[in-house]
């Protein structure tokens, strides 16, 4: 037995790679012994092939593997449901079913048990699950539904259930995806959303397939019909609200290492637009994805921390609505530590450290060969101890295959160990004062192991062999670390040009040249002469030639010497142009529109900021080549497109990235436009006519684009302007210009050419004036004087021809001379000449579009040479005067002058001979204008004239007066712009014996007056006072003299009125008041005679108070005085006791007593007294 026990085997096997990690250099000098490992050592059995839980379809579908390799040759036998099924197996433990057995027979848990002499190995728990295909049960075909434009909907799929979730397409009869987009979404359990329908969304065939992956097997349902209806009003817009998930709140539990997909599918109008948000911190883009526009959230591989909570917010115009995701994650049992296959030797101890964790936290149970050790015999020797079996004084009977085992509610895991205890051949070498240290330790095989070596480790090592005279001895020297000084970084390149990884090291100067390795993705990199993708540089950096995007990866370099290596990691990420976008569509198919959908093409490392559409139309020669339509941004996926009638289209999409523009996708289906009418007519419709008899009609052609239909052709009407003949001429014409015959000399026309094809013709035209063809000018221009102005110009004059014999535009004449010609509209012309002494020659003729050959009679006269103009500007004083030299022009600017100094000017002529005459001016630049500062007041009752004195050479300046009222609530008012060179301006509107405070703006003066006039004080405000009982009062007056008057009218027409007469006729002749009488007898019946005068005076005036509007029924009292009611105007159609307002006629002899409301009676006042 060794004198130094060995240490535990799970930490042996540690300690011996941290050994040869730190222990860099060991050179042998002496050896006089050795170690005899026994050779060809058995193997226990090593599962290679696992089975998988599934479901089976069918009895082909039963498939559960089991593979396994060892030595000797393991058997292989299976159990189910805690139960032995079948008989061993040799060579293949792969479970398949027996065509006689029942599918559903072998429906359990199973684990599949690998044996040799060594031990058994135990597979993991599986489970087979056994269903038949999935069919469709016999369904009624749907009944067609209908809405309403703007509406929502859902359209239920139902797919037969089972164990394995189908994937669902919806689409119609032709196996047609049915386009998806914000508005029209599909959610988790495979129904069809509309937020809002269009009318577009009307079809007979909105199909779900459910497809089986497991079973091979694709079930159509019922197609499902729809109607949307226009709605013949505003669709009045809705606030979001959410059609999954429901409620506000809802919880989830996620399992680690799982996807998780969270949902929000709303409805609204307008379409709602999804936005998620993390509530304990920011949404991670590395960590979520937005999938199915943005309504879908998922997590991969889910973690402990993707718990918290989450809330997806849907949101238009009209509002917005939330729901909060409360997720929870639990784990199913994952390994943190697992046992290592290990040889021991008699004696030692082992440890096998087996950890695990989980939420809920796992439980953890050992057995040996597959039996749990709870049900094998008790031995003291073995023990577990927090999750860790621990073995003391290992005998060859401990070799087995010992499972660990996890389990929580959750799931399980198992892992199996081989211990395998061999025989040593010799003795265990001696053990020396080195195992003294703390650092030293002798392992079961005689090495000897130091922990965390350091140069005061160097020395030389004897091991000797108790009772011989055998040792070994060996030199460690302890060196330097090999360390990366420049590691490789992370470099964004673009396709096709060269990326160079930096990996500088530094390595003991006692070892040997080191290797370097460089891997992508943990795969070696290789470079050979006959390659120049890769070439390795000697301090350790590796160049990539022309880059493309399969080198995106991880790379790492290793620098490896003969004890120690080292590596580090960086990565390159390639980036292009994008990929080109896919999957286009078209959809909701229009006579003039249609929408265009695709999908996007890889981003290759670099965002898509946005996709440009392009089209081509094939039915137009200039328009066959795809050109750009529109630019998009990237988030769009699906645009409405206007188009043109009668044409073919096929679109294609290109993406633009930071890189630049993706090459376009494939085009769309071609989609034509049904033949329409022209829209437009031809523009700038005009005459271009050169024969004096004819007429050409010319305009700008359409584009073929815009016929619009077949059989194209222009109409073009004219007819003579003088005169407006209603009648139009017209003709057809393919193409400008169009001719008309036989029109006379420059005779203006009405012209107007209209766009017309086989549907129809265009818009009318709006008429232009054209002129038929011009011809020469009859006259010359006569009476042709010059006449000398000065010693450089004449003035030539000349008689103007008449109208009628110029026969066509007139331009104006034109005056010839040898070395010029000048053009004029008048009738004179000033010639300035800059040569003279000599004769010259006028020659003056009309000046027409086509030519000038009517010409005048030739003048001959002398003139003057002149060489130049000087002018000298200069101050009034007696200071020097400053000379300029000007060119030979009329006019000259003199720049940069002082504002404040008045200038003195001279300008003379310059000839070879001498300087002219000058002739003189003094004059100045103008100040900037300011307002007026000092201003006179003149006040009257209701307003205000204000004056001022305008500043001298002062410019122009615009400025306004401001005035407030000095009382109570008194506002600033604002005049108009007033300019600074009117010195006068009057203020009006105001009000008399005020006083006012007056501004200038812009500017801080400020002025106070009072307008005159006596001061209009306010009464205290009391009831008499109010607008509303002065106007009561004052209408009450008005009636009241109304009244006097009808009175006054009625008794000087009445005559004399009999009381008695009246009194026997009230009781003789009492009738029912008819329509239309207010009060008084009817015109056709007979008067009596008492009464004959008033009905004489009735018949012959219309002075009765119909005429004014109102119904006054007037009653006389017997000493002649009268009592008078007013009421407001009867409706001639209605009687007299529905809807009056209790007004009693002379005749009735149940007279009501007299109103006392205000608004319809005054007899309060005119009563007797």
């Amino acid at each position: 037995m060794p004198l130094v026990q060995c240490q535990p085997a799970g930490r042996r096997g540690r300690n011996r790679t941290h050994l040869h990690l730190l222990l860099l250099f060991l050179s042998v000098l002496l050896t006089h012994g050795h170690i005899i490992i026994p050779p060809d050592l058995k193997q226990a059995p090593k599962i290679t092939a696992q089975p998988v839980s599934h479901t089976a379809f069918s009895l082909d579908d039963v498939n559960l593997a089991c593979e396994a390799t060892g030595d000797p040759v393991p058997s292989f036998r299976w159990v189910k449901d805690g139960e032995e099924f079948r008989r061993e197996l040799f060579e293949s433990g792969t479970l398949t079913a027996d065509d006689k057995e029942d599918l559903r027979s072998y429906q359990g848990s199973y684990r599949c048990y690998v044996a040799n002499e060594l031990g058994t190995a135990v597979s993991d728990l599986v489970h087979l699950i056994t269903e038949p295909i999935p069919t469709l049960a016999k369904e009624k075909r749907q009944k067609r539904r209908s809405f309403e434009e703007g509406e929502s909907t859902v359209l239920y799929c139902n797919p037969p259930k089972s164990s394995v979730t189908p994937k669902i397409h919806w689409m119609d009869m032709q196996l047609r995806h049915i386009p998806l987009n914000e508005r029209v979404t599909t959610s988790l359990d495979g129904n069809l959303y509309f937020a809002n329908l269009l009318d577009s969304d009307s079809r007979e065939d909105y199909t779900c397939n459910a497809y089986y992956i497991n079973a091979s097997v694709i079930l159509p349902k019922e197609p499902i019909s729809i109607s949307v209806t226009p709605s013949n009003s505003v669709v009045k817009n809705r606030r979001p609200q959410l059609q999954r998930p429901a409620g506000s709140h809802s919880s989830y539990l996620a399992l680690r290492g799982q996807t998780l997909t969270l949902e929000c599918i709303p409805e609204g109008l307008p379409t709602p637009e999804v936005r998620w948000e993390r509530m304990d911190s920011p949404l991670s883009p590395a960590r979520v994805r937005m999938l199915n526009y943005e309504h879908w959230l998922q997590i991969e591989s889910v973690s402990e921390g993707d718990d918290g909570e989450y809330t997806c917010t849907a949101q238009n115009s009209q509002g917005s609505v939330k729901h909060h995701y409360a997720i929870t994650v639990e784990a199913a049992p994952y390994w943190t530590r697992r046992p290592e296959d290990q040889l021991y030797a008699p004696g030692e101890t082992v440890r096998l450290d087996c950890q695990a964790e989980g939420i809920p936290t796992p439980n953890i149970t050992w057995s040996i060969n597959g039996v749990p050790i709870a049900g094998t015999d008790s031995d003291a020797r073995r023990h577990v101890s927090s999750g860790t079996l621990i073995l003391t004084d290992v005998q060859y009977s401990d070799t087995a295959v010992y499972q660990c085992e996890a389990t929580n509610k959750h799931g399980n895991i198992l892992v199996n160990t081989q211990v395998h205890v061999v025989e040593r051949i010799m003795e265990i070498f001696e053990s020396g004062p080195a195992l003294a240290n703390a650092k030293m330790s002798q392992t079961s095989d005689g090495n000897l192991q130091i922990s965390d070596v350091s140069e005061d480790d160097s020395n030389i090592y004897t091991c000797s062999v108790r009772h011989s005279n055998r040792s070994i001895s060996a030199e460690l020297e302890v060196l330097n670390r090999t360390t990366i000084v420049d590691p490789p970084q992370d470099l964004r390149v673009l396709r096709g040009d060269d990326a160079v990884l930096q990996c500088k090291y530094t390595v003991d100067h006692k070892l040997k040249q080191p290797t370097i390795q460089w891997k992508k993705d943990k795969h070696k990199i290789t470079s050979s002469a006959n390659d120049d993708k890769y070439t390795e540089y000697a301090d350790g950096s590796l160049k990539i030639t022309d880059v493309q995007m399969e080198d995106t990866g991880s790379y790492s370099c290793e620098i490896s010497t003969k004890l120690d290596s080292v590596s580090a990691t960086g990565s390159i990420t390639v980036q292009d142009k994008p990929g080109s976008p896919h999957s286009l569509e078209l959809s909701e198919r229009k006579e003039r529109r249609v929408t265009l959908s695709w999908m996007p093409g890889a981003e290759n490392n670099s965002p898509v900021s946005e996709y440009v559409i392009e089209k081509k139309e094939e039915q137009n020669p200039e328009k066959g080549r795809w050109e750009e339509f529109r630019r998009v941004l990237q988030d769009i996926r699906h645009l409405e497109i206007h188009l043109q009638p009668y044409s073919t289209y096929h679109f294609r999409v290109r993406a633009v990235n930071g890189i630049g523009m993706s090459e376009p996708s494939p085009p769309s289906d071609s989609y034509s436009t049904p033949a329409a009418k022209p829209d437009m007519n031809p523009e700038n419709v005009t005459t271009v006519s050169t024969d004096s008899d004819s007429m050409v009609i010319t305009w700008q052609e359409l584009e073929q684009r815009q016929f619009n239909g077949p059989g194209f052709k222009y109409k073009i009407y004219w007819r003579q302007a003088s005169g407006r003949s209603p009648h139009w001429k017209e003709s057809s014409a393919s193409n400008p210009p169009f001719i008309v015959n036989g029109t006379g000399t420059f005779i203006p026309f009405e012209i107007k050419v209209q766009a017309v094809n086989e549907l129809g013709a265009g818009p009318e035209p709006d008429a232009d004036i054209g002129y038929s063809g011009e011809d020469l000018p009859l006259e010359a221009p006569s009476e042709v004087s010059v006449t000398e102005l000065n010693k450089t110009a004449v003035l030539v004059r000349w008689s103007p021809v008449s109208m009628e014999s110029v026969r066509g535009h007139l331009l104006g004449y034109k005056v010839h001379k040898p070395s010029f010609i000048v053009s004029a509209l008048g009738s004179q012309l000033e010639i300035v000449f800059t040569h003279g002494n000599s004769l010259f020659t006028l020659e003056i003729c009309l000046y027409l579009p086509i030519s000038s050959v009517r010409e005048s009679k030739i003048m001959h006269y002398p003139l003057k040479k002149v060489t130049n103009y000087v002018t000298v500007p200069g101050i009034s004083s007696a200071q020097l005067m400053e000379s300029i030299n000007l060119p030979l022009v009329d006019e000259f600017t003199l720049k940069g002058l002082n504002p404040r100094i008045q200038y003195h000017f001279k300008l003379r002529a310059l000839t070879t001979a001498g300087d002219g005459e000058p002739i003189e001016m003094e004059g100045a630049t103008l100040l900037d204008g300011d307002p007026p500062s000092a201003i006179k007041i003149e006040a009257g009752q209701t307003s205000v004239n204000v004056s001022w004195v305008p500043g001298e050479r002062q410019r122009n300046f615009a400025f306004s007066f401001r005035y407030l009222k000095k009382s109570v609530g008194g506002e600033w008012e604002e005049s108009e712009k007033v300019n600074s060179s009117q010195a006068f301006y009057q203020l009006q509107g105001l009000t008399p014996g005020v006083q006012y405070h007056l501004q200038i703006r812009p500017g801080n003066n400020s002025w106070e007056f009072k307008t005159d006039g006596p001061e209009l004080h306010e009464l205290p405000s009391s009831f008499a006072t109010q607008g509303w009982f002065i106007g009561l009062i004052s209408a009450m007056v008005l009636l009241l003299l109304v009244l006097l008057i009808l009175c006054y009218i009625k008794k000087s027409k009445g005559g004399k009125y009999s009381v008695k007469d009246k009194e026997e006729d009230q009781v003789d002749g009492a009738r029912t008041m008819k329509d239309g009488e207010f009060g008084e007898y009817n015109d056709n019946e007979k008067c009596s005679i008492s009464q004959q005068s008033v009905c004489e005076s009735k018949r012959s005036s219309n002075d009765s108070l119909a005429d004014y509007g109102d119904s006054v029924d007037i009653q006389f009292n017997e000493d002649g005085s009268f009592i008078g009611q007013y009421s407001g105007r009867k409706d001639p159609n209605s009687h007299g006791t529905h809807g009056s307002s209790g007004t009693t006629s002379p005749v009735n002899p149940n007279m009501p007593p007299p109103s006392i409301s205000f608004p319809t009676s005054v007899t309060g006042f005119l009563g007797p007294n």
